[in-house]
């Protein structure tokens, strides 16, 4: 049995902690409004471009003259897997259950005779990944030192991506996030990137108008595609980031309610082993007296 030193040190301890997840929780609370509505803001962007994508989709149709981010190679025998994750833990299984997801994906492809091949963003997803598939990780981008997440962090990997494809690294390329739902609800989802899938896009957009392009439909493309590419990706991320903060204010606040309940079981195991002891010399005092 601990001693009454031993604890109350650890009931010092125990408060220690629970103003630490207090204060977590206090600052993921702040962080969480204004990335909640980054992500809100980037939602219709994101679909707009997508319907707008589809349109001009539909007036290229099967044309050879379709740049190949639209079309594809031909094959989908080599799959590029762009996980998106936090860099920072302590949200729960926000991050695990992300790469749990993709690594599901993954094992699903390797059971089909596909070769995979991951695009880590995030420290936690590679560090979870690697554990498994460290030879199939074959790029990695770090993020930690972005404090607040901008369009042209997206860019930087949407054009890592696009490198790839054309240099005949990858078939199929898809995205991980997490869509966020609320501050306890974060929803694991998968979305293809490349080949562009204008289908999706187009019944989000509703019904379609007849356009004239000009210089033409597969010009545009060639830029509208790429863009689109970085705008999905950056709406991935914004999600990520309101998510993880749902996740980690939702963390912290059972952190801090554990540390309490853990604190009242711990006085009060203080508070009997106190009663007990000085019921004891107590005893022994009368005891004494009594044998005089």
């Amino acid at each position: 049995m601990p001693s009454l030193k031993d604890l109350k040190n650890r009931i010092a301890s125990v408060k220690a902690t629970q103003k630490i997840t207090k204060a977590m929780k206090m600052v993921a609370a702040a962080k969480l409004r204004r990335a909640q509505e980054a992500a809100e803001a980037a939602r219709p962007y994101s679909q707009r471009m997508g319907a707008v994508l589809a349109n001009i989709a539909q007036a290229v149709g099967s044309d050879d003259s379709a740049p190949r981010l639209m079309t594809g190679t031909g094959k989908d025998d080599v799959h590029l897997l762009v996980v998106c994750t936090a860099e920072r833990g302590l949200c729960g299984g926000f991050n695990s259950s992300i790469a749990r997801f993709a690594r599901d994906h993954a094992r699903k492809l390797l059971a089909q005779g596909k070769t995979v091949k991951f695009f880590c963003v995030g420290k936690k997803g590679y560090d979870s990944l690697r554990r498994e598939f460290a030879d199939m990780i074959v790029q990695r981008t770090d993020l930690r030192e972005v404090k607040r997440i901008g369009f042209t962090d997206a860019d930087v990997i949407g054009r890592k991506v696009i490198d790839m494809f054309q240099r005949g690294e990858f078939d199929v390329c898809t995205l991980f996030y997490s869509e966020f739902k609320s501050v306890i609800s974060q929803v694991p989802t998968a979305q293809q990137i490349i080949p562009a899938a204008p289908a999706a896009a187009a019944q989000q957009g509703g019904a379609s108008a007849l356009y004239e392009y000009e210089p033409d439909a597969a010009a545009i493309l060639e830029d509208l595609i790429p863009r689109n590419i970085s705008v999905q990706i950056f709406r991935a991320l914004l999600e990520n980031v309101a998510g993880e903060m749902g996740a980690k204010m939702s963390a912290m606040d059972n952190a801090t309610r554990n540390a309490g309940e853990m604190i009242n079981k711990l006085t009060l195991s203080y508070n009997r082993q106190r009663q007990a002891q000085i019921t004891k010399e107590l005893i022994e005092i009368i005891s004494g007296a009594e044998a005089l």
